[in-house]
């Protein structure tokens, strides 16, 4: 029985590595189940074992991008002086890697319209969009803002970096328009600093 569920393990791990390729060169309606079976090696019915539809695929390749940045990010943050620091260079270092192509038409262009804005936002929730509530939580039990409610502060915040994400998607200058929006993130979070 273990053998059969590292088997299932490692087609289940061969199908994401192909479909993450994929989305991220080609984009989610350019890609076919077909093309992700041939360049996963399995059969295509294979394919369809473990994921319904490429929608379902295309969640969990979603879901794994979203993981893989937060922890990325959570590096970048890890060496700043305080919270509101951490929280500047995490938001850097999400445009930055959102500026990359692969991970910009997962998670920027293709993510909302496949998913759904919804859905995009519950899974951005479980990532990255987790960490602004708790960041902000922690800085006002650092004293570096004024204690307020965190949900509504969070989720301001949220949708301006949420919002400045999708402008970048849809620019050609992504790196630098991801510079630019990360300064003027930066500008807010310094303004709710106590003095």
């Amino acid at each position: 029985m273990a053998k059969q569920a590292e088997r299932s393990a490692a087609t289940t791990e061969a199908i994401l590595k192909a479909a993450r390729q994929m989305f991220g060169e080609q984009g989610f309606a350019a890609t076919t189940m077909d093309d992700i079976a041939e360049a996963a090696r399995v059969a295509k019915g294979a394919v369809y074992h473990h994921f319904a539809t490429k929608e379902t695929v295309f969640e969990a390749v979603f879901d794994q991008v979203s993981r893989d940045l937060v922890l990325e990010i959570d590096r970048a943050a890890r060496t700043e002086r305080d919270v509101l620091a951490a929280m500047v260079a995490g938001t850097q270092h999400y445009f930055a890697a959102c500026a990359k192509g692969d991970i910009c038409q997962i998670i920027l262009r293709d993510g909302p319209a496949v998913l759904g804005w919804e859905r995009w936002r519950e899974i951005d929730a479980r990532h990255f969009g987790g960490k602004i509530p708790r960041a902000l939580a922690a800085a006002m039990d650092a004293g570096l803002i004024a204690r307020q409610p965190v949900e509504p502060l969070a989720r301001l915040l949220l949708g301006a970096v949420t919002e400045a994400a999708v402008a970048c998607a849809g620019r050609s200058d992504v790196l630098k328009a991801g510079g630019e929006y990360s300064r003027a993130f930066k500008s807010l979070l310094e303004a709710l600093r106590l003095r």
